[in-house]
Order: C-alpha cells, then structure tokens, then sequence
C-alpha cells in the first residue's frame, strides 16, 4: 500500500502537483477526483484547489478528498496570497492537486492588474508555486500525433518542470502502446493509460458539470474513478513527481496574509444563500470573512427559508436562479424575509444569479417570466441568451458594499432585458484594460451586479 511516509511526505511539508490538459473537455476533472480518492484511501493526505474562476468543481473535490478546495486564480489575486492560499489549502504532511482550467496556456487577454499576477493560465500558476504538471491527454481519436502537445508545451514554455504524461480515453492495450512510445521517445514519463469509460461520463449544463450537490450518485461516480485510475495510474511516481510549495510561514501569518488582500465582509452578521439556485460563493471570500470576525448564516431560499432576522447583512451568491425561477417567485417566507431584511437597513448584496434575484422579472429558458424580489429596478432573461465571459477590474463607486479596487469575473448566458434609474455599484474595465462602463445597481442598502467579485486590490 502507498502511504505519505512511505514516499518521503515530511511532517508539516505540502506538496502539489498541477493537473493540467491542452484544452478544456480533456478529463481533468474525473481524473482528478479518482487520484485524490485513490490516494486517499491509500492514507495520503490529500487537498484540492481549482485554478481559476470556478465554483463547481470545489464542490466535487471536496466530496473526493474530504476537506474543502479552494479556488487559485492567478491573474486575480496578489502573488502572496495565492502562495498562502495553496499553503493552506493542503493538511500538512499531505499533497495538494490543483486541477486547471481550459488548456494548459490559456489566461487571460491582458495584463494582470495585482502584485506579482499572471495571465491566469495553467502555466503561469504552475511558475508562481513551483509546482510540476501532469499533462492529461485525450488521445481517443489520435495516437502518435499525442505527442505533438508534449512536444508543443516544451517548445513554448521550457520553464515548465513536466512531471508526466497520463493518457486519457485509451481505446486499448495496443492503442496506449503505440502512443506511450511516442511521448517517451521525447524524454517524458507516462504515467498511466486510463481506458474509455462510459461511467465516467459527468452529466453537464450552461456554465459547467451538474453541481456536486445535485448528483445522487456521486459518490458511486467517485469510486469508479478511484478505481479506474488505480487501475491505469502509477501513483507511486505520481506521488514522487509532487513537489514542496514554497516558503513556510505560521498559520498566523498565513492568515494575516490573507485578511490583508481580502474584501471586507459585508456585515458582523452575513445570512449567505446556500442552494442549489444559490451556489457559486467563494470559498476564500467566505473563509476571509470569517478569518475577519463575521459570523456565517446560511439559509436555503429554495426551501421557502428566510435569512437569519438578526443579519445585518444578506448575500445572494450566483447560481442558476434561471433553473428554479418558478419555486423562488413561489417562495413567501423567503420572500418576506428578505423584504424585512431591506425595511430594517440590512445591506443586501447579490452577484449575478443572486443579481437576477434581487430584480423585478426574471424570463425562464422557456419565454416564461416570474416575478422576483422587486429590490432593483432590473429585468433579465435567460429566454434571450448571450455569453459574457471574462476577468473584470471595477472601481467601487460611493455607498455600495466595497471601496477601492477589485478584481472580479463574469460568466453568464442571462442577459438584461431592462434597467430603471438607479445609481451604479462599479466601474469596470476588460482584462485588456478596455473599459466596460459602470454596472450594477444600488438602490439604498440594496446593490449588485453579474460580476464575481475576487479580491481587492
């Protein structure tokens, strides 16, 4: 059986390993919960992390690994905090796998506006933390043309410490013969050859995988990842090529660290939606706010609950209110509670799904239009749909819940059918640094916008 101290995995020394892919639809995220069951049931400690932007697949890494994953964006947030971050995001002794985003090179259009960011690529954050990568390469309509990426990745980014190869989709013993051969004839190590598997097929929507929460059957899924990749992977070499992130400060100073770059809570007392219409918080974000004193409130508007009546403030996260339009317009308890929260002065702040919920219509995929909670004077439709998608730098404007500078991200289909006169919550500029305009709206105590907001600046 392999174990962390059977590999060298010192007390108190975190390692990581980077999993990463050529482009989006590769595998990263299967393999990557059947490598951290599988090691975990093997008695290695294990953390997750997602780079990026992303907040379903935490929910799927912490089912796998059993404690909460944390999100690492590289273009987003200051050089020391994401060095703390991944530090904290592992248990000592133990390893940290960050699963990627979209291709391995992939970032962002234009210049990070934080101290010491990157582009946001795979690449990049794998340069900030020291941390090797293992390529996943979908080579289920290809085979020694597979060895074009590896090639590829060396040629553009000779910096990069590739720990190895993991072939996903292999058709057959022979299939993953003929292309193990040609990756290692280039001097890189293939690690495993993972066989095409329908079960390991994850049900998907708009915006990404079907939420972990909303899976029965995740963790049978789990478990026949676990098997397949002990099965297909080395994880003894797997384990080796991990190596130790960077500088060690005190939990202390990790956390200080952190409050320093986070946004201010919303309020002593935060009532957060936390359902499945509500989903996408920031795990760092909450974390922050309580690393900062706020005490968290969770309520489930999709279970008709009203916000904790003694919150001094009230957070909509986004999520897909789109889906559940018909149960929130239908949702009384929730309903008046959040209209009591307003009328007693509470601040009440929602991103983009719970933007859409603070509006007065919201039009379901079907044309259907329900009414919302009538908070701002805006109407959106998930009926007419158009991608935005992008990193956003925003200036807070006056008596909104933030100050100063923030970075932020926005990905929706939804898109705003109408705004009535109200005083904008940001100023926002493109990752380019070309300017968007002022978005959001603030009536009051009442403000949001479609932009996830990251981290100050």
């Amino acid at each position: 059986m392999t174990s962390g101290r059977a590999i060298g995995l010192e007390a108190g020394c975190v390692r990581s390993l980077a999993i990463a892919a050529p482009r989006s639809g590769a595998g990263k995220t299967v393999l990557t919960l059947g490598i951290a069951r599988a090691l975990a049931e093997r008695g290695v400690r294990i953390g997750c992390a997602k780079a990026g932007p992303d907040y379903i697949d935490p929910g799927f890494h912490q089912v796998a690994c059993g404690r909460p994953s944390v999100n690492l964006d590289g273009w987003a947030t200051p050089k020391e905090a994401l060095l703390s971050m991944a530090r904290r995001a592992a248990p000592p002794g133990g390893v940290l796998l960050i699963e990627t985003a979209m291709g391995v090179l992939d970032g962002a259009a234009g210049p990070s506006p934080v101290v010491g960011g990157g582009d946001g690529s795979a690449a990049a954050l794998a340069s900030v933390l020291e941390c090797p990568i293992l390529l996943v390469l979908d080579v289920q309509k290809q085979a020694q043309s597979a060895a074009l990426a590896v090639a590829g990745l060396r040629a553009l980014r000779p910096d990069l410490n590739l720990a190895g190869v993991v072939l996903n989709r292999v058709a057959s013993e022979r299939h993953g013969r003929v292309v193990r051969r040609a990756i290692e004839a280039l001097g890189a190590p293939v690690l495993g050859c993972a066989p095409r598997d329908d079960r390991l097929r994850a049900p998907e929507r708009h915006l990404g995988l079907v939420q972990a929460r909303e899976r029965p059957n995740l963790e049978t899924f789990i478990r026949q990842a676990a098997s397949v990749v002990a099965e297909s992977v080395d994880l003894d070499k797997l384990l080796k090529a991990a190596a130790p992130l960077p500088g060690v400060r005190s939990v202390a100073e990790e956390g200080a660290l952190e409050r320093a770059w986070a946004a201010p809570p919303l309020g002593a007392r935060i009532a957060v939606a936390d359902d499945a219409a509500f989903a996408f918080a920031y795990p760092h974000l909450l974390e922050a706010w309580r690393a900062q004193g706020a005490e968290i409130i969770p309520f489930a508007p999709l279970e008709d609950a009203a916000p904790d009546a003694s919150a001094d403030a009230v957070f909509l996260p986004g999520g897909y209110p789109e889906l559940h339009a018909g149960r929130l317009a239908a949702a009384e308890r929730f309903r008046a509670g959040m209209a009591a929260a307003i009328a007693r002065g509470a601040l009440v702040y929602g991103e983009c799904g719970g933007y859409m919920a603070l509006g007065e219509v919201l039009v379901d995929g079907d044309g259907a239009a329900h009414r919302m909670l009538g908070a701002l004077p805006l109407s959106t439709s998930f009926a007419e749909r158009r991608l935005t998608l992008g990193y956003r730098r925003l200036s807070a404007r006056p008596g909104g819940p933030f100050d100063g500078a923030l970075t932020a991200h926005e990905f929706h289909y939804a898109t705003i059918l109408a705004e009535g006169a109200s005083d904008r919550l940001f100023d926002a500029w493109d990752a380019e640094g070309a300017p968007i305009g002022p978005i959001g709206l603030r009536r009051g105590r009442v403000a949001g916008s479609f932009a996830h907001v990251i981290h100050a600046i």
